[in-house]
Protein backbone atom coordinates (compact mmCIF):
# COMPACT_ATOMS: atom_id res chain seq x y z
CA UNK A 1 0.00 0.00 0.00
CA UNK A 2 1.69 3.52 -0.93
CA UNK A 3 0.64 5.87 0.75
CA UNK A 4 1.53 9.78 1.32
CA UNK A 5 2.23 11.40 4.81
CA UNK A 6 1.73 15.28 5.69
CA UNK A 7 2.32 16.89 8.78
CA UNK A 8 -1.00 17.56 10.69
CA UNK A 9 -2.48 18.64 13.96
CA UNK A 10 -4.74 16.27 14.34
CA UNK A 11 -5.69 16.93 17.97
CA UNK A 12 -6.80 20.38 16.02
CA UNK A 13 -9.28 18.19 13.77
CA UNK A 14 -12.84 16.35 14.87
CA UNK A 15 -12.87 12.79 14.32
CA UNK A 16 -14.38 12.15 11.41
CA UNK A 17 -14.16 11.93 7.56
CA UNK A 18 -11.43 13.71 6.21
CA UNK A 19 -9.88 14.50 2.72
CA UNK A 20 -6.43 15.51 1.50
CA UNK A 21 -7.69 18.48 -1.01
CA UNK A 22 -5.53 20.17 -4.04
CA UNK A 23 -7.20 23.76 -4.79
CA UNK A 24 -6.00 25.00 -8.09
CA UNK A 25 -3.73 27.56 -8.17
CA UNK A 26 -5.60 29.21 -11.49
CA UNK A 27 -9.17 28.51 -11.25
CA UNK A 28 -10.87 29.77 -7.84
CA UNK A 29 -12.90 27.23 -6.06
CA UNK A 30 -11.30 24.07 -8.19
CA UNK A 31 -9.32 21.50 -7.23
CA UNK A 32 -9.73 17.90 -6.14
CA UNK A 33 -9.94 15.92 -2.84
CA UNK A 34 -9.10 12.30 -1.84
CA UNK A 35 -10.39 10.58 0.85
CA UNK A 36 -7.77 10.07 3.69
CA UNK A 37 -6.84 9.34 7.78
CA UNK A 38 -6.99 12.47 10.02
CA UNK A 39 -2.55 12.33 8.92
CA UNK A 40 -3.06 12.96 5.18
CA UNK A 41 -2.40 9.27 4.31
CA UNK A 42 -4.30 8.20 1.37
CA UNK A 43 -4.84 4.36 0.46
CA UNK A 44 -4.14 4.42 -3.35
CA UNK A 45 -5.21 0.76 -3.56
CA UNK A 46 -8.82 1.76 -2.30
CA UNK A 47 -9.11 4.54 -5.49
CA UNK A 48 -10.57 3.72 -8.65
CA UNK A 49 -7.73 4.07 -11.54
CA UNK A 50 -9.25 7.27 -12.65
CA UNK A 51 -8.80 9.03 -9.01
CA UNK A 52 -5.17 7.49 -8.18
CA UNK A 53 -4.21 8.71 -11.40
CA UNK A 54 -5.48 12.46 -10.71
CA UNK A 55 -4.06 11.73 -7.11
CA UNK A 56 -0.60 11.05 -8.78
CA UNK A 57 -0.52 14.06 -11.21
CA UNK A 58 -2.34 16.41 -8.46
CA UNK A 59 1.14 15.35 -5.97
CA UNK A 60 3.40 16.01 -9.19
CA UNK A 61 2.14 19.30 -10.55
CA UNK A 62 2.07 20.69 -6.64
CA UNK A 63 3.71 24.05 -6.99
CA UNK A 64 2.79 24.31 -10.83
CA UNK A 65 -0.90 23.73 -11.08
CA UNK A 66 -1.95 22.95 -7.60
CA UNK A 67 -1.22 24.70 -4.00
CA UNK A 68 0.40 22.17 -1.52
CA UNK A 69 -2.28 20.01 -0.08
CA UNK A 70 -4.63 20.33 3.21
CA UNK A 71 -6.04 17.78 4.80
CA UNK A 72 -9.29 18.72 5.97
CA UNK A 73 -12.79 17.22 7.42
CA UNK A 74 -14.70 16.01 4.52
CA UNK A 75 -17.94 18.22 3.51
CA UNK A 76 -20.07 15.71 1.37
CA UNK A 77 -21.83 18.81 0.22
CA UNK A 78 -18.97 20.75 -1.54
CA UNK A 79 -18.30 18.52 -5.06
CA UNK A 80 -14.59 19.94 -5.50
Amino acid sequence: MLTLSLPVAASAMPRGRFQLRFESLFNQGRGLAFPCDERGEVELDTLSERARSNYLYARAVVGREFATPAVVLGDDDQVF
